[in-house]
């Protein structure tokens, strides 16, 4: 069975169009939210959603999204109830790829065969670990490659040849690359600076690569799609949601057509 990310790559490079990956943290603002603001995100126009695995410790997220992991897991949000979300949202959208991103602790305590199988049920396309890095996860990556299931990586700016290597050969889906030094939500984002360095990885990476961290608003947004196989956007989308409690979704919406118009303006 062919992976629904696999899919929407195709589909967007014979369009010659970079992909919109926008992130949501899975109970926030509340989990009751969660299914809703998926569906505004695709009507937004959003290509695949990243939906974050609310953790007690997001060590390389930003303050916004920490602060949103926060309000998740105080109104009770479990990996075990995104899951949940992803098989609801199924129910009546079966094409846009669903990515969910975290930390390997939450993870591990359902343990790895258990996670892929409930995961594979219910709809997911990848996942992305963020501290478990490409040497320790061959055990895991396996797991998920055996339920159809792509385990994505993040590069950085300074991750060196050789685990860009590793990497290379066991990544699918696509490569997320942070393309700064810092945490989610970071600001001086250097399109020059990304556009070489996406080149040189290009050398060892088969799969496409998304550019996230520092992307807020649609000049960021069209400059990095000019290039990139993918643009994703976290913290600002998080932000979106907070300045509209009373109707987060029509707000979240709006704000992503207006990334996804920029990005589609990109190589036009």
């Amino acid at each position: 069975m062919t992976n629904r990310i696999d899919q929407q790559f195709r589909q967007l490079a014979t369009a010659n169009r970079a992909a919109l990956i926008p992130f949501i943290t899975a109970g926030h603002p509340s989990p009751e939210q969660t299914v809703m603001l998926m569906h505004a995100l695709v009507a937004g126009g959003a290509d695949i959603i990243e939906l974050g695995i609310p953790f007690s410790d997001p060590m390389a997220d930003g303050p916004v999204i920490q602060r949103s992991s926060e309000v998740a897991l105080n109104k009770g949000m479990s990996l075990s109830k995104v899951l949940n979300a992803v098989s609801e949202f199924r129910k009546s959208n079966s094409y846009t790829p669903i990515v969910l991103m975290g930390y390997a602790n939450p993870v591990e305590a359902m343990g790895y065969k258990a996670f892929a199988e409930r995961a594979a049920a219910v709809g997911v396309d990848g996942v992305l670990s963020v501290d478990l890095p490409p040497e320790e996860a061959a055990e895991f990556v396996a797991i998920l490659k055996a339920k159809a299931i792509a385990p994505i990586f993040l590069v950085s700016p300074t991750t060196p040849a050789s685990r860009l290597k590793v990497i290379g050969e066991m990544a699918e889906g696509y490569v997320y690359y942070v393309s700064l030094k810092g945490v989610t939500g970071s600001a001086n984002l250097d399109t020059d600076a990304v556009k070489l360095r996406l080149a040189a990885l290009r050398q060892h990476i088969s799969v496409p690569i998304g550019v996230g961290f520092g992307i807020r608003d649609e000049a960021s947004a069209k400059a990095i799609a000019n290039f990139a196989d993918a643009v994703v956007i976290g913290s600002r989308m998080i932000e979106e949601i907070e300045a509209n409690p009373a109707d987060p979704a029509t707000g979240l919406q709006t704000f992503t057509g207006r990334i996804r118009d920029a990005v589609h303006q990109a190589r036009s």
